[in-house]
């Protein structure tokens, strides 16, 4: 009897190592094939930057390739649409403030959740936002005197309706008073910048790597900053200089995946995510384009929409902002 007990044991001994060994191999093994990498903007865009930048580094990191995929339109809405649905372990986004947090205050009949159909994964990047005009008009609190005086004849541009301009520009026109500029949305931030060239806008609240190279060229005028003094723009004055006092937003973007995505991947990207975002050559590329380079792990995400989501319901809520 104490034979076969002996064995018994040496069998479940075995059996067990082997299990462990098989849940072993499935935590290292993943990915098994290149990552599609969606984001919800135009090439050149400033999440498109962030998502190139991400990808290059995480490929290094992985040992496989990441592919970004362009899907614009919605403010990003799309594109977050897309990953929330897919069916795979190898789909990850990268969605702006808005898609985590307002979008679904705005649309009522948003196709996605975003409380219940994402796997959260890091927060990648930050940066303040520059207010941006035409060389030919003034700056500082010249500026926001004559915004004031034009009211409807001027116009604004952000990224599409619900995203981080749109609503910023909104709690600056409350900040300001008797600012009443009109809304015109753009698929990316490329295309504000061609559309103030062009006069179809006066203004804009825009990301410094998208800001900054027009500026230094005398193509744009910056007229303050969306908070206090920032390392990515040391050159431009915070708004409050310009009279435009308790005024802080941040434009930044996230890392997603499907709510299905396995723990496998979800334990990798946690770590390999961050251990990117920190590279020094990562966050140089990354600074150089005006952006700073984070890497959370997801309950810094989670934080992070937290406390946003209190601050734009609460512009949409006073600025009484309704969209279909």
């Amino acid at each position: 009897m104490p034979f076969y007990s002996s064995r018994l044991r040496t069998a479940a001994v075995l059996a067990t190592a082997l299990l462990l060994s098989s849940w072993s191999t499935a935590q290292t093994t993943w990915p098994t094939r290149p990552l599609r990498l969606i984001v919800g903007f135009p090439a050149g865009s400033t999440p498109d930057i962030s998502a190139r930048a991400l990808a290059e580094a995480l490929a290094k990191t992985l040992g496989q390739a990441v592919y970004v995929e362009n899907k614009p339109g919605a403010s990003g809405n799309i594109a977050a649409d897309q990953v929330a649905k897919a069916r795979d372990d190898h789909t990850l986004g990268v969605v702006i403030n808005g898609n985590l947090t307002s979008a679904k205050m705005l649309y009522p009949k948003l196709p996605y959740d975003p409380a219940k159909d994402f796997s959260l994964i890091s927060l990648l990047t930050t940066a303040p936002l520059v207010l941006v005009a035409p060389p030919n008009l003034p700056g500082g609190a010249e500026f926001i005197a004559a915004a004031r005086a034009a009211g409807s004849r001027w116009n604004y541009g952000s990224v599409g309706l619900g995203s981080v301009g749109h609503l910023g520009m909104e709690l600056l026109q409350s900040k300001v008073g008797k600012m009443s500029a009109v809304h015109v949305p753009y698929p990316g931030n490329p295309q504000i910048v061609n559309g103030i060239l062009s006069g179809q806008v006066q203004m804009a609240l825009v990301p410094p790597g998208i800001a900054m190279p027009l500026v230094h060229a005398g193509k744009l005028r910056a007229i303050g900053l969306s908070g206090g003094r920032s390392t990515l723009v040391p050159d431009v004055a915070p708004l409050s200089e310009a009279g435009v006092h308790d005024f802080k937003l941040e434009v930044w973007t996230a890392l997603v995946g499907p709510a299905q995505l396995s723990k496998a991947a979800q334990k990798r990207l946690s770590v390999a995510v961050p251990q990117a975002m920190h590279d020094p050559q990562t966050r140089q590329i990354l600074f150089n384009q005006g952006w700073s380079a984070i890497g959370t792990s997801p309950e810094g995400l989670r934080s992070r929409i937290l406390e946003e989501t209190a601050l734009l319901g609460g512009i949409i809520a006073t600025q009484g902002i309704k969209l279909e």
